[in-house]
């Protein structure tokens, strides 16, 4: 795990740069980091929203007396969309967009709760 943090912490970076050095190249450093920009303020409003809509719909199932389950995860999905899209970058915007996008996050959420369940189930150990 160490190992794959310390190779994000390193490549994404490196990634980004010639990522934005490409487009800098390509239309120009101005539009570059104007899109860059445009695309932080969007990206803003979009975790806004969507928190907030996540935020209601837990209120909703914990006042029904359910637990929130599905919602916390999207929440922290959301979060996780907000610190993406304050890097500046492109690549990290668009990871950050999907992950705004409900249908998208509905998908990420089945397959962590299916990887989780797994892998829970792999290391419990049993009790006598």
């Amino acid at each position: 795990m160490f190992a794959l943090l310390a190779l994000l912490f390193v490549v994404v970076p490196f990634l980004e740069l010639l990522l934005i050095i490409q487009v800098g190249q390509a239309v120009g450093a101005g539009w570059t980091i104007g899109v860059l920009v445009l695309i932080s303020i969007v990206g803003a409003w979009m975790v806004k929203r969507e928190g907030v809509g996540v935020l209601r719909r837990a209120r909703a199932r914990m006042r029904a007396g359910e637990v929130p389950g599905n919602e916390l995860t999207d929440g922290v999905f959301i979060l996780f969309a907000g610190a993406l899209l304050l890097t500046p970058g492109f690549l990290t915007d668009v990871l950050g967009i999907l992950l705004l996008v409900p249908p998208v996050r509905a998908g990420i959420r089945r397959t962590a709760t299916r990887t989780y369940r797994r892998r829970r189930g792999r290391h419990r150990t049993q009790r006598w």
